[in-house]
């Protein structure tokens, strides 16, 4: 068992840069595509992803240290620091549930998309891990597999039917049709759409609006998305007492950010287009009219330059969150570059108004600090039993990304009822 757990590991650990590629290529020989054309399309795919991660990457090493100099600038110390989400994804494929999550996972897929209880087939296998880390959690507080499995499947269900809910969004705000998103750091905070629905219909506020064309109406050539990334990330450099010389670099690092983001999305796309009318020409021939949406890793929404300019603002705002609310306890730090992917929903809701994200946005990262500070027990149990490091001058851990976790949280809570 335990080598079939290490091989699984192994397999993950190439990423979504090697795991998606082989997944398209071969659903596109399954949809009938030319094996050369298959292979072209989850090569793009492949280096379209690259070019996302290398982005990400970017994000990371820039707000991850700028996060820290805003916090010693405050003289502040929390006790539980952020591990950040790969920290977080070695805790869960170390847990012994994690061998049966991959083709259990497959088979759930598999038999919704029969039953027609959803529209998604999820081909983003490499984010099954934040299924696992559910189990994970699960077993560590009942020592039950078959409990902690149930709790996968429930988070995997949740998955797919807000996938499918979310679909007409992502295929119409960030113009990528076909495509749906269940990602387990993303789809958590769906509920949040209706705060900002609320928000839009609250007199003074509805009427307030500063999406990027807006901006840049108003503004000219400072109201570009690129003129915005430096701004924003030379504020955050700012904030975090950065010499100018270090605030010139990372702004000019956010400015490329949102000028790379949307070119690497779009190429993706390039990939994806063909495999997507495959795929429909052959469950029209099998199964009749029905729409499948093919889903991929919230990564895809990150074009958007409302979706960066949004998170870039949060990252100061979240350190003070941090700061200011009472019974915090979570030092925010690796899941920082993880803010695209929890308001991505929530910029889409609000049609890109940054404002409006913002609003929303804020009361977020307040829940998902709170939820993340709850969780901090039993996640640095499960860090410890893992042999994870924990960072120095810490006394526990967790993390944005899976501790302040809106639908896992709720289910770690039900579970608890009966442990």
């Amino acid at each position: 068992m335990q080598a079939f757990v290490n091989f699984i590991q192994d397999f993950l650990d190439l990423g979504a840069t090697v795991i998606l590629p082989v997944a398209i290529f071969l659903l596109g020989l399954l949809f009938g595509q030319k094996p050369g054309k298959a292979f072209r399309s989850g090569l793009t795919i492949g280096v379209a992803f690259v070019g996302i991660f290398l982005v990400i990457d970017l994000l990371t090493l820039n707000l991850g240290p700028a996060a820290q100099g805003m916090v010693d600038r405050l003289g502040v110390e929390l006790n539980v620091i952020d591990v950040g989400w790969p920290a977080t994804s070695s805790i869960a494929w170390a847990s012994v549930v994690a061998a049966f999550i991959i083709p259990l996972g497959l088979v759930v897929n598999v038999i919704m998309l029969v039953t027609k209880t959803t529209k998604t087939m999820n081909v983003d296998i490499w984010n099954y891990w934040h299924y696992t880390f559910m189990a994970a959690v699960v077993y560590a507080i009942s020592g039950s597999i078959i409990q902690g499995l149930i709790a996968a499947v429930l988070f995997q269900i949740i998955c797919l039917k807000v996938a499918d809910w979310t679909q007409p969004m992502v295929s119409e705000f960030y113009e990528l049709p076909g495509v749906s998103v269940a990602t387990g750091s993303t789809i958590s905070y769906a509920p949040f759409i209706y705060l900002v629905k609320l928000v839009q219909k609250i007199p003074g506020l509805k009427n307030l609006n500063a999406d990027p064309d807006t901006i840049q109406k108003r503004f000219g050539v400072f109201g570009d998305s690129m003129v915005i990334g430096l701004l924003l990330g030379a504020a955050i450099g700012a904030l975090a007492g950065y010499g100018v010389g270090e605030v010139i670099n990372i702004g000019i690092s956010m400015a490329a950010v949102m000028v790379l983001m949307p070119r690497m999305v779009k190429i993706l796309m390039e990939g994806l287009m063909p495999i997507s009318e495959k795929a429909r020409e052959w469950l029209n021939k099998h199964f009749g009219d029905r729409e499948i949406y093919i889903g991929l890793d919230a990564a895809v929404l990150l074009g958007h330059p409302s979706v960066i300019a949004t998170a870039l603002i949060l990252t100061p705002i979240t350190v003070l969150l941090a700061v200011i609310l009472p019974g915090n306890a979570v030092l925010p730090f690796g899941d920082l570059a993880t803010i695209p992917f929890v308001i991505a929903f929530v910029v889409g809701a609000a049609r890109g108004n940054i404002i409006h994200s913002l609003i929303v946005g804020t009361i977020m990262i307040a829940f998902s600090l709170y939820m993340a500070t709850d969780i901090a027990p039993i996640f640095t149990q499960m860090a410890t039993e893992a042999e994870i490091n924990l960072p120095e001058g810490s006394a526990m851990v967790s993390s944005i990304d899976q501790g302040g976790n809106l639908v896992n949280w709720i289910l770690w809570k039900i579970f608890g009822i009966f442990n």
